[in-house]
């Protein structure tokens, strides 16, 4: 090997890092937004054509995206989502990630700001997987996916939206 290909492997080896770490904020900036209710920032992190598949629904589209998650984030409820264990494959201008999720879901906040936390109401633990793509403004989601793995705690609210679903109470709802 010469001088150059070292320096060309670690040119390469610079870029990976590089877009790794882009890639992570990418998917840390969702959750921020989704907590802080921030909708409208959401465009900078989707492309155009950009599809989500939640237990909320399905969605085709950025701005049918972005009306997905503020129809399910509601304002009076808050939420703290927890992404960890990114696992990020490159691919050329493309890559797939996979990483774990927790969302923590609060009984409303008081406007006393000098009460403690509202309590949580409840907790699931999902998987979200995505695809990304490098455009010319940087890495950028086009496929946001999240399946639920569990519950906590099963409440009888979720036993009932479960049963009019149709579905099993041991499957989890669809709230994210």
């Amino acid at each position: 090997m010469t001088t150059t290909d070292d320096a060309e492997q670690q040119q390469r080896q610079v870029q990976q890092l590089a877009d790794h770490n882009e890639i992570t904020n990418l998917v840390y900036r969702l959750g921020m937004f989704l907590d802080d209710r921030r909708f409208d920032d959401m465009r900078s992190l989707l492309v155009e054509e950009a599809t989500v598949r939640t237990p909320g629904g399905t969605a085709e589209g950025r701005e049918a995206l972005i009306a997905q998650a503020t129809r399910n984030h509601r304002p009076d409820e808050p939420t703290q989502h927890l992404i960890t264990n990114l696992l990020i494959e490159l691919d050329g201008d493309r890559a797939e990630v996979r990483a774990n999720l927790v969302v923590n879901f609060a009984a409303p906040a008081s406007r006393d700001e000098s009460l403690p936390a509202p309590p949580r109401k409840y907790t699931l633990g999902e998987t979200y997987h995505f695809d990304v793509v490098r455009t010319p403004e940087g890495w950028r989601l086009s496929r946001v996916e999240s399946r639920p793995v569990w519950i906590s705690p099963l409440s009888a609210a979720f036993l009932a939206a479960a049963l009019r679903r149709g579905s099993s109470p041991d499957r989890s709802p669809q709230a994210s």
